[in-house]
Parts: structure tokens; sequence; C-alpha cells
């Protein structure tokens, strides 16, 4: 079966076509992030910046040392076992030697880069639930890169999707990354007649970035080609440590009952669907089952980390939630 990424048209009596300058302005207000919003999130992250000078841990900014911290220190020293220390960090050889607990201790490495990859493409314009994919995406990007500056870590970024790609050189400033967060909250260009693609976002991270970064793939996983999306991700892998995370929403894999809905491909081609059919939706479904099951195939294959946002979730939670569980595997596996 060829593969085909499609996107909602609704034609629709109950969906009636009323559009006013007013309702335009409304809609184009949701479907974008507030900028103080996303400067607001620094806070949950765990860094109060100008507010004070003392460092926060709040649960964010400790999952996010634990996790991707944990795998990027350098060994500094042994010393006396304290009463609340790691036990997976003691040498057993000199507690041996000793007849004493001894510890190992790191020190973390600094200024390591953090590239937040973000999806702006039209695709990203749509939610069902509480709010849109665009809002979403840019919330996790704000609680991410606020958490990586939190532990000294150069954050930048590449947005694509729109008819030009964007390139934020990874930088320490607080001012360089609220660049970033302030372009996730401008309206996107109606004349996106070709607009660029994950293979060129991820060609500019590979030109543009030295090698051992963390890439947060952030992007709507159901519209991405599985060839598009198996190269990126072996291209990326060979260079840098690798997450990607989906942002969903109900709608992509329930079709909710509005009768009947025009289904419109990329390359123009239409079809028809009547959504009350109940084997339609089952067969729709079951299309979106077997995709994600191929993504996470994908993202085994290239040893990387997956998980997927809804735009009915808190964005705070979810992450705590999906870092907690990576931290428990890492503590498996060691």
């Amino acid at each position: 079966m060829q593969e085909v990424s499609w996107h909602f048209h609704f034609e629709n009596s109950n969906y009636p076509n009323s559009e006013t300058v007013s309702g335009k302005f409304k809609i184009i207000n949701m479907l974008l992030p507030q900028f103080e919003e996303l400067l607001a999130l620094r806070h949950q992250a765990g860094d109060l910046g100008a507010v004070t000078t003392r460092r926060v841990q709040t649960p964010l900014s400790g999952l996010y040392a634990s996790v991707f911290r944990g795998q990027g220190m350098d060994f500094d020293e042994v010393r006396e076992y304290q009463h609340g220390d790691e036990i997976r960090n003691i040498d057993w050889r000199v507690t041996a030697r000793m007849n004493k607990p001894y510890l190992k201790v790191y020190r973390e490495e600094r200024e390591r880069n953090v590239i937040l990859c973000i999806d702006s493409s039209a695709y990203m314009q749509f939610g069902t639930r509480q709010t849109f994919k665009t809002v979403q995406a840019a919330k996790v990007a704000a609680l991410l890169g606020w958490s990586a500056q939190t532990h000294a870590d150069r954050v930048g970024g590449v947005v694509f999707g729109q008819r030009k790609l964007y390139f934020f050189p990874p930088s320490r400033s607080h001012k360089a990354f609220s660049q970033l967060l302030r372009h996730l909250t401008l309206p996107t260009p109606s004349d996106e007649l070709q607009p660029t693609d994950l293979k060129q976002a991820i060609h500019a991270i590979n030109r543009n970035t030295t090698t051992g970064a963390l890439i947060f793939l952030i992007l709507d996983v159901s519209q991405i080609a599985l060839a598009t999306l198996q190269q990126s991700l072996s291209q990326l892998h060979q260079r840098h440590e690798l997450v990607l995370i989906g942002i969903d929403d109900p709608a992509d894999s329930e079709l909710p009952a509005v009768g009947l809905v025009k289904f419109i491909a990329p390359d123009g081609s239409e079809l028809i669907v009547n959504t009350d059919n109940l084997s339609a939706k089952q067969h729709y479904h079951q299309l979106w089952l077997n995709h994600r099951q191929q993504v996470q195939l994908l993202v085994k294959q290239w040893a990387s980390d997956f998980f997927s946002i809804s735009t009915q979730e808190d964005v705070y939670q979810s992450l705590l939630t999906h870092l907690r569980q990576r931290e428990k595997l890492q503590q498996a596996h060691r």
C-alpha cells in the first residue's frame, strides 16, 4: 500500500463557512502560543534567572540532569561514602581495599549543545481538544530549553515547515533562546508553496552543530513519511543523541463523527470519507496504529527515544512522566 499523508478539510453543514475578520484573528491567536507564557515556563523548568542568582531545582530540571546529563559525566575523584549517596556509584575496588565504602564522584560536562528541531508546518495548525499542536510544540521546546540552560547547556534550534528554514545557533544566552521562542509565536505566512521539510532541517543541524549534541525532534509524527523519518534518524544517530517527541491530537487516531469529510493529500488528490461509518473509522484507526508501530520500530533501530504528547495533556506533567520513565529504564540497565 502506498503511504500518503493526509490532512483534514471539512465540508459539512455542522461547520458552515462563516469566517469574519474578527473570527480569523481569534483563530490565529489560538493557533499560536503567547510569548509571555513561554517565558513564564522558565520558572517551572527550574531557573529563576533575574529574580535570583540561586539555582532552583524543580522536578523537571532535576530529571533533565539525571536523564540527559547522566551519560555525559567525567570521572573526578573517589571519596568516602556518605549517607544518601547513590549506591550504584560505589567504587567496589577501593571499598574492598580500604575496608569501608568509597564513592566515585563525577563532574558534569559543561556547555553541551542542545538543539530543538521544531515542526511549524501547516499540519501543526490543528487541534480538536484543549489547544493546537503549534502551541504544545512551543511549550515543549520552552520547557526543555529552559531546563537545559539551567544546567549550563548551550541551547539552539531549527524551525522548519515554512517557506524558509530558521536556524538559531546554540548559546547559553537567555536572550538568544528568547529570540527562538518569540519566533514560534509569529504567524506563518500564507503563501507557503514549497515549505521546508525535515530533510532540510537535519541537513542544517549536521552542517552547523558539532558532534555530540542532544537533539530533540518535536514534530507531527503522523505526517512524516516513514522513509523520510528513517533517513533522518539514521543521519542524526551517527553524530548525536536523539529524542523524538510526537505532538498528537485525539483526532489523529480516532475520526470524529462529523459526517462526510474530504481528505486532501499533499499532491492535491482527494478522498471523501463518511466518518459516521464504523468500519471506516476502524480502518482509519488501524492505519494510524500501523504507522505508529513502524515509528516505534525505527526508533528502536537507531537507539533513540520516543514519546508523544497530546493536545489535551498538560505539557509539564507529560514531560515529567516520560522523563521519569526514561530514568527508570536507564537505572534498570545499569
